[in-house]
């Protein structure tokens, strides 16, 4: 099994308790998308000593506390579930880390960004809206799929562009993700 150096950070200990069966690791939980000031301060200080990664539910409280912790931790890593591999298997469960087999945990731990803000921008509005990705019937599919090739998981419309160069995607594998999107038809 493998051992993970960074703290992972997760929303509960559901989530703590599914990576346990995919990868040796230390978590700390937020319990909640109101992450505590407390917590906070914990997963500044861990990070300083043994770096983080972000690892939270593809829903929108998942966003949140991504959000609010990457404030914190500028140089965090982030991991991204898919969306599918997210999915309960009894009906009316939330979507999240903790329904994922331990072979999705680690193909997306093995996809791990650090957020880079201060870098050139290489894919532009122009190249999401001429490539379907932005404005069109199918533009929520086309980034779902995007999200998923690339691993930076779910965006929308408005925050694809900033999730792009944040996480330095290059103009390559763009075109490459493109390509298979549109192979896929």
């Amino acid at each position: 099994m493998k051992t993970i150096k960074e703290v992972i950070v997760v929303e509960g200990k559901d989530d703590t308790k599914q990576i346990a069966k995919a990868v040796n690791a230390d978590t700390i939980e937020t319990r909640g998308s109101a992450v505590p000031e407390d917590t906070l301060a914990l997963i500044e200080e861990v990070a300083e000593k043994r770096g983080i990664i972000i690892f939270t539910d593809p829903d929108f409280s998942g966003e949140k506390i991504r959000k609010t912790v990457a404030e914190a931790v500028p140089n965090a890593k982030h991991a991204f579930l898919e969306k599918a591999d997210g999915v309960p298997s009894k009906a009316g469960g939330s979507l999240g880390v903790e329904h994922a087999s331990p072979e999705a945990i680690i193909a997306a731990l093995s996809h791990v960004y650090t957020e880079a803000t201060d870098q050139p921008e290489v894919i532009s509005q122009a190249d999401l809206i001429a490539n379907g990705f932005v404005g069109g019937a199918a533009a929520k599919a086309r980034r779902e799929a995007l999200g998923e090739l690339l691993h930076i998981g779910y965006v929308n419309g408005k925050q694809l562009k900033r999730r792009l160069k944040m996480f330095q995607i290059s103009r390559a594998d763009f075109q490459a993700a493109v390509a298979k999107i549109d192979e896929r038809g």
